[in-house]
């Protein structure tokens, strides 16, 4: 019997292991891909030089609070430092942070694709798609996400451009650009533009449950100089 309990426990711990290393090899690989040193990307993404230099060589498990403000300066999707160039999604890609555990289903990576994702905020219908095509196409990820009630997370700006869509299952989310936030039921569904602060929370008795599809115009790299732009309103839906 105490084989039986064991072995699940263990090989969990594996994963969890082999998922601390692939993050690492990526962040490093990203870092030496912009020519920035440790301290650099350190400072630009608030972190300690010591604790940046555990997560490279694998020896810390980040939260994901932690892998958003590093993927935000690196100017990637998070899954790109989740998964190494080319390998298929592993079934245990799961982060938590203060109130949210993500777990990767998959990613979408399409070159030509146009970007669908940005409300046009100057028609006036604010959910009208900007059909225009991003250099480089867009990156969609898709998540199953749990928001545990009592507890706010705050996630960091993940780059112009950039528009998460929350599919509610259970419970009641409380998310959206900070200060401009808005209830989805059990059944709704809405979408937010990401490029700066925003935030998750559970209301009520209930833990969320959630399928969380964030969208990323793959060449935003070049669009980082741009001023951000103004945070249109949520659409629940």
């Amino acid at each position: 019997m105490a084989d039986s309990v064991g072995k699940p426990a263990a090989q969990a711990a594996g994963s969890a292991q082999q998922l601390s290393h692939v993050v690492g090899h990526r962040i490093r690989s990203l870092r030496i891909e912009h020519g920035w040193s440790l301290s650099g990307l350190a400072l630009k993404a608030e972190l300690g030089k010591a604790t940046l230099s555990e997560i490279e060589a694998g020896r810390r498990n980040p939260t994901l609070e932690t892998l958003y403000a590093l993927a935000a300066q690196l100017e990637v999707p998070l899954a790109d430092l989740l998964v190494e160039p080319g390998q298929p999604v592993g079934p245990t890609r799961q982060l938590s942070g203060k109130a949210v555990t993500a777990s990767l289903v998959e990613v979408f990576d399409d070159p030509s694709a146009p970007d669908t994702s940005a409300p046009d905020t100057s028609a006036p219908d604010i959910s009208a798609p900007d059909t225009s095509a991003p250099e480089g196409g867009v990156t969609t990820e898709v998540y199953r996400l749990v928001i545990r009630r009592g507890r706010r997370q705050v996630s960091p700006g993940h780059g112009p451009g950039v528009v998460e869509h929350l599919i509610v299952t259970a419970g009641t989310a409380r998310v959206g650009p900070v200060g401009a936030v808005t209830d989805i039921q059990a059944g709704e569904h809405g979408h937010w533009d990401s490029s700066g602060q925003h935030e998750y929370s559970a209301v009520g008795e209930l833990d969320v449950q959630a399928v969380l599809i964030i969208r990323h115009p793959r060449g935003r790299r070049a669009l980082t100089s741009a001023t951000t732009p103004e945070q249109p309103p949520m659409m629940p839906r």
